[in-house]
């Protein structure tokens, strides 16, 4: 006899339309992970980004009462090409991925989603998917927001030693270890701690401003921070803040309606 398994109620692509059609009378939210294909040190398979906004995004659906927020495929691809030095990373560019994302917005707009949260992995993505977001926006009016962290970040490097943590370091290379140890070899992780010279170009700083540069003028590695000081207890840690604090964001989100979403009416 085979084994059963549960389809899981959530999942956009496993639905039939009839299906969606008698789902979408009762939730109008969706969750849109977007990740990347991109090198992430000698220690890391390529596709951190990518798993991560998708598990992210299963495991907040997972934890949302019901009626749970839908969740669509998981776009793979992202704007990498500072990574471009090291083998085994593909990048799209600013204009594929947004044009990408705005039209899948305007479809689900068409289905009657009124409100599309980008659960976003990689955060070199942020600003093509809030430009795709605002033209959602513009022309569909329907609720659009980019999550890159913003939700837990502030918690995340209160459990971590290093600085300037932005890349395959002490947090991606816990959170890898604690759903992934099997993809991790720690044996070959490396500490490329960053320091600048200026504090408005640190990555953790509340001051700091957004700069770009290629990996490879300020990593040998491909490592950004120091992967040597992550451990699986680090990790799990750091999943159960994300996860929680997703969750509440997407209830905030889902329970509102989107008339009173931007300012709530008395």
């Amino acid at each position: 006899m085979k084994e059963q398994h549960k389809k899981p109620s959530f999942l956009w692509e496993l639905k039939t339309s009839p299906e969606l059609e008698e789902y979408l009378k009762t939730m109008d939210t969706v969750i849109l992970p977007c990740g990347a294909i991109e090198q992430h040190g000698p220690h890391l398979p390529v596709d951190v980004d990518y798993f991560d906004a998708k598990y992210m995004a299963y495991k907040v659906a997972e934890a949302c009462p019901d009626p749970k927020p839908l969740v669509l495929p998981p776009i793979p691809f992202g704007v990498s090409y500072h990574h471009e030095d090291f083998k085994g990373t593909l990048s799209v560019t600013n204009e594929a991925l947004s044009r990408f994302v705005y039209d899948l917005g305007m479809n689900l707009a068409k289905n009657g989603i009124k409100k599309i949260i980008i659960l976003n992995g990689h955060g070199d993505n942020a600003p093509t998917l809030s430009y795709a977001a605002q033209m959602i926006n513009r022309d569909a009016k329907i609720f659009v927001c980019v999550d890159t962290g913003e939700t837990s970040d502030i918690d995340l490097l209160n459990l971590i030693d290093t600085p300037n943590d932005a890349h395959a370091g002490e947090i991606e290379t816990s959170t890898t270890l604690a759903i992934r140890p099997d993809m991790v070899q720690m044996d070959k992780a490396e500490n490329e701690t960053l320091q600048f010279g200026s504090t408005f170009l640190d990555f953790d700083d509340d001051r700091s401003v957004s700069w770009y540069v290629r990996t490879n003028k300020i990593s040998e590695s491909g490592i950004m921070g120091d992967a040597t000081k992550a451990t699986a207890e680090k990790g799990v840690e750091m999943w159960k803040v994300m996860i929680q604090n997703m969750v509440r964001f997407v209830e905030s989100i889902k329970n509102t309606p989107l008339e009173d979403l931007y300012q709530k009416r008395y």
